[in-house]
């Protein structure tokens, strides 16, 4: 019979400190990376442009009907290769690409949900189509990709446990090495489950306290 031994877990209490800061890093940077390409191939996806839109077209079916295994292995072993990303850039890029495509979505689906009255009053007024974009248009769609938006940062450090795959350094490969020298694996893996639980609910809870200043200064 099994026999449970939870000190394990206070005696490497280091090691999930480490992968757990590790995990926040990757997942911030691939974060913030995604946006902008979210942003600019999401605005293509409504563009005028023919080819700008089909180009973002192709890039969001492609990478939102592709694993994001498949996608971390074929960045680190391929196209790593020739930009000598390494784990750690391979595991960012990866992310940051593959959370780029769903944003992409958001970014479309809110400059759509903005009435078409905005753009035509702007136009009115002589801005430009960029500018009234810029001004009018995006600072609208923003409140109303924001939960969304928050929710795939959530998503993301949950898939951020398959860059472990190209070793990237974080969390899941943490206790992964772990459990191969302790053979503690019930006892790290529940744990690393609860660390998950507490990155993931945190943020829940301070994105909620924004979204609930967001509605109060629109009121």
């Amino acid at each position: 019979m099994y026999q449970y031994d939870w000190s394990v877990i206070s005696r490497n209490m280091d090691v999930f400190i480490e992968g757990a800061l590790k995990t926040i890093e990757i997942s911030a940077l691939a974060i913030l990376i995604a946006i902008p390409i979210g942003i600019i191939f999401g605005m293509g996806r409504i563009s005028k442009n023919v080819i700008f839109r089909l180009i973002s077209s192709i890039y969001v079916e492609i990478i939102r009907g592709v694993p994001l295994l498949v996608l971390l292995i074929w960045i680190f072993f391929v196209l790593g290769q020739f930009l000598k990303l390494g784990s750690y850039w391979g595991a960012i890029w990866g992310l940051a690409i593959f959370a780029g495509a769903f944003i992409a979505e958001i970014v479309r689906s809110g400059i759509q949900g903005v009435p078409k009255g905005q753009m035509e009053a702007a136009r009115s007024l002589g801005m430009s189509h960029a500018k009234a974009m810029t001004h009018i248009i995006l600072p609208q769609a923003f409140r109303r990709v924001l939960p969304p938006l928050a929710s795939q940062f959530i998503m993301l450090i949950k898939d951020s446990s398959l860059v472990s795959v190209i070793a990237a350094t974080e969390l899941t490969l943490n206790a992964k090495n772990l459990v191969a020298t302790s053979f503690r694996s019930i006892e790290v893996w529940t744990f690393v489950a609860l660390i998950y639980f507490i990155m993931t609910f945190s943020l829940s809870l301070i994105i909620r306290y924004f979204e609930k200043r967001l509605s109060k200064s629109e009121a």
